[in-house]
């Protein structure tokens, strides 16, 4: 048996053990929780930073969005101004078009009409015609058989005598009455005639310079081209689509070319390019604010120049769209002849005619005014230029007299029905065809007096024709044994007459036939 104090001992040694158990349980608790503490403290930091760097990238990702978004705003609806503009240009183009159309639709159907009148009474005339010829053949073949017989020869034998003489008879007696009211006429009509041209253009005194266009703009340097194409060429094509013309930037030094055949865009894309030229700034924005500007500032200096011209010549009541016609003729030529200058002369020049000859003078110079206004918009309309200028007239309010005026001003659309129409044709003829007025190419000049000296030289008896005095004057050389002295005047109204239908030529062709008989003998 164990003794009390073992037992003792036994007992404590169990309580101390049980004891150390307890506590080594209590640290690893205590342990084991401050550990967890840790790790979720950890934790929570962790997913604290990623929650920060989150909320970083998706305001860094929403701010790149929000600027790529805005970029193709901008892109958008810089694409949807440009191609608004093109549809509004194509509307107008349409709109101009469809109203050329209707016009055109509108004189064809009143031409259709008056043809079909026509047809009606051509018919009737017809049948009648026929019914008369009928009657006069029976007639005809009666007295025929009856004038066989007594003349003892054929019909057709008696015409060819008969034609032959009477053709003989009636070109002596026509060739001496045409000399004869030639040389009375000159001793009046035309002394007298010379007498109110000769004061008429000495009352205007009008001294002239031929006007050119200028298609190529000088540069300082070499460099600025670079600018003017720009990247990828993106600033000569905002400059083109801007103008409507052709900009040609080549290796020519120092010099930039201008090509459209409008002399209105010609003359802005002109001065757009001098403007961005001196600023320096070019790039599309400012390509199209220049040329925009320079639109708005040549209307406006057009419209002064043709307000300007009406006010000089003392012609009032004309429309604002007429003046802006007016002053887009000074950007016109025709053969080196600037068209504006060419329109006030004629309307001194109607004026001046009018006064000498007691027509109305107001009538005049407003008619020249209006005669070649179509020329300011021949490359937007179809048709001829006293065409347009009469459409234009009467689209404006004139008189049915102003529209003839302007109308027969050249040959072939009308025939002039009052004498300041012809006031008007004869002031637009002297202008155009007084010397150094106009020019033409060497080409086309040499061409001309060929084909003049041809056209003489298609007659019978003529040995040599000679364009003289820069083709106003042609000398034609003729047989004396095939030509007569009364047939040089017959010869010369022909020629005359084949050159006014097969030609066109400024002012007046003289024609004159020169008839030479030698007779030589020797005294031994």
């Amino acid at each position: 048996m164990f003794s009390d104090t073992t037992f003792l001992n036994i007992t404590l040694a169990a309580a101390c053990g049980l004891a150390g158990i307890a506590i080594g349980y209590v640290v690893r608790i205590v342990l084991a929780r401050a550990t967890l503490s840790s790790a979720e403290t950890f934790v929570k930091k962790i997913i604290s930073d990623a929650h920060t760097k989150a909320e970083a990238l998706k305001k860094e990702k929403l701010l790149e969005v929000k600027e790529s978004s805005e970029r193709d705003r901008r892109e958008l609806e810089k694409e949807f101004r440009d191609r608004k503009h093109e549809i509004s240009s194509w509307e107008k183009r349409l709109d101009q078009k469809e109203e050329n159309l209707e016009r055109k639709v509108d004189i064809l159907e009143r031409k259709e009409r008056d043809l079909q009148e026509r047809d009606k009474g051509l018919k009737l005339k017809e049948k009648k015609l026929q019914d008369e010829l009928a009657a006069v053949e029976k007639n005809r073949d009666e007295q025929r058989q009856i004038l066989e017989r007594i003349a003892g020869m054929t019909a057709e034998e008696a015409k060819k005598i008969l034609l032959q003489n009477f053709t003989d008879e009636v070109k002596r007696e026509s060739a001496l009455i045409s000399r004869s009211i030639e040389q009375e006429a000159r001793e009046t009509a035309e002394r007298k005639a010379k007498e109110i041209l000769a004061t008429a253009i000495q009352k205007i005194a009008a001294d002239y310079t031929s006007d050119t266009t200028t298609t190529t703009i000088p540069i300082p340097n070499d460099e600025l081209k670079g600018r003017v194409i720009g990247r990828e060429g993106r600033n000569i094509r905002a400059f083109e689509q801007a103008t409507g013309v052709d900009l040609i930037v080549d290796d020519t030094p120092e010099t930039i070319t201008i090509s459209c055949f409008d002399p209105v865009k010609r003359e802005i894309a002109r001065l757009s390019m001098d403007k961005l030229l001196a600023d320096g700034r070019i790039h599309p924005a400012r390509v199209e604010e220049v040329v925009n500007k320079t639109k708005q500032e040549l209307e406006n200096t057009l419209k002064e120049t043709g307000e300007k011209a009406a006010i000089e010549l003392g012609v009032v009541g004309l429309s604002t769209e007429v003046m802006k016609l007016l002053g887009k003729l000074k950007l016109r030529t025709s053969y080196g002849q600037n068209q504006l200058q060419h329109t006030m002369e004629v309307a001194w020049l109607s004026g001046a005619l009018a006064g000498e000859m007691g027509a109305d003078i107001n009538f005049c110079k407003r008619a020249a005014l209006l005669h070649d206004i179509g020329k300011g918009v021949d490359h937007d309309m179809e048709g001829t230029h006293h065409q347009i200028s009469a459409d234009l007239a009467q689209k404006y309010g004139e008189s049915a007299k102003m529209i003839n005026a302007i109308l027969s001003h050249h040959e072939g659309l009308a025939h002039p029905e009052s004498i300041e129409a012809f006031i008007l044709a004869a002031a637009d003829a002297i202008s155009a065809s007084r010397p150094g007025v106009r020019r033409e190419s060497a080409e086309h000049y040499i061409k001309r007096l060929e084909k003049l000296e041809k056209a003489a030289m298609g007659f019978r008896g003529v040995i040599q024709a000679y364009a003289i005095q820069a083709g106003r004057e042609i000398r034609v050389l003729v047989e004396p044994e095939d030509i007569d002295d009364s047939g040089t005047y017959l010869l010369a109204k022909d020629i005359a007459k084949k050159i006014e239908k097969e030609m066109e030529y400024p002012g007046q062709v003289k024609v004159v036939v020169i008839r030479e008989t030698r007779a030589q003998e020797t005294a031994k």
